[in-house]
């Protein structure tokens, strides 16, 4: 059981938005009835590592409103730390409708968030984060892409988690439509990502963002620029890792885990940020992160919901426990 008087071990920022998944499939206009949970990827991760039983802070801010009231009380009920959780009496929170897509497939996504209360955030709402306590920061591509004040907070609280010695984490979890232009984007987030000991890209997104095709060429250009490993998604192929473990690089490629059946693609990525983190953060081997990740992520894709697959430490001994051993 986790002791709320102890400071957060594990720290991440960003939106929280309310959400509304269609209960059947169809067009957003013809979906009379919808499921309300919680959303963002910054709190999908967050809530992963809870699960686990990590301490996870999380710093953010919501309206005073109803929405904002139930994910506070959905965050506290996963076992997040919202001291660092702001309530803004004069923005609202952020909300997001998805449809329930088929076959698979990735559903359609509505979101009604701009000047909502998260965007607002600012490197004031950080001035009480205890870093000294911290273990490691996570970190990801949306909040800069939010406005201005969040891109602020952001690099704030990479460069204070540097200078304590946090380890950190960064998934650039590419938004583009939030962005003025692509190499505002590109510039920005590489320029994050250097910050950061290990980096999370998709493969799609390391392409966009490098400019270069293969997962090797990818890794190369955050290790050279200070990442310290790069472990990339493939998708249903697995993950690749390139990084420098007991001053010597290596590499490897972890095949996935099949799944019979995909429900809901939305936080499979998130899935993968989780078991990588976690399992860096158990003291395994970059191979075995990058294998708990494809697990975690494999997990995700098969129930309805961005973190409702996300296992507790239970599950997640259960099933790694049938796993072969790693060559």
């Amino acid at each position: 059981m986790k002791d709320a008087t102890l400071p957060p071990e594990i720290l991440a920022f960003g939106e929280a938005m309310a959400l509304f998944v269609a209960e059947h499939p169809g067009a957003m206009e013809e979906v009379e009835c919808f499921r309300r949970g919680i959303a963002g990827a910054d709190t999908n991760v967050a809530i992963g590592l809870a699960r686990l039983g990590f301490r996870v802070g999380w710093l953010s801010r919501v309206g005073n409103d109803g929405f904002g009231r139930y994910i506070r009380t959905t965050l506290e009920a996963e076992g997040l730390d919202c001291r660092y959780l702001t309530t803004d009496p004069d923005h609202a929170t952020g909300l997001v409708f998805k449809e329930r897509a088929e076959g698979g497939a990735d559903p359609r996504v509505e979101y009604f968030r701009r000047g909502s209360a998260a965007s607002h955030l600012s490197p004031e709402d950080a001035t009480q984060v205890d870093f000294a306590a911290a273990r490691h920061l996570h970190a990801t591509g949306i909040p800069p892409a939010l406005s201005d004040s969040c891109r602020e907070l952001t690099l704030n609280m990479l460069e204070r988690a540097r200078a304590q010695g946090v380890s950190m984490s960064f998934d650039p979890n590419l938004r583009p439509s939030l962005w003025p232009s692509e190499t505002a984007m590109r510039e920005t987030l590489n320029a994050l990502a250097a910050k950061a000991n290990w980096v999370l890209p998709g493969l799609a997104e390391g392409r966009l963002l490098t400019g270069l095709d293969t997962p090797r060429d990818i890794a190369a250009f955050y290790l050279e620029r200070g990442a310290k490993a790069v472990f990339l998604k493939l998708g249903p192929e697995g993950a690749y890792y390139r990084g420098i473990l007991e001053g010597h690089e290596t590499e490897a490629t972890v095949a996935g885990f099949p799944v019979e059946r995909v429900v809901d693609t939305v936080g499979a990525g998130d899935g993968f940020a989780v078991g990588v983190i976690s399992a860096l953060l158990d003291g395994l081997s970059p191979q075995a992160a990058a294998r708990r990740g494809n697990l975690i992520g494999a997990q995700a894709v098969q129930v309805q919901g961005d973190m409702e697959g996300l296992p507790s430490r239970t599950h997640l001994t259960e099933l790694e426990r049938h796993l072969p051993d790693l060559a």
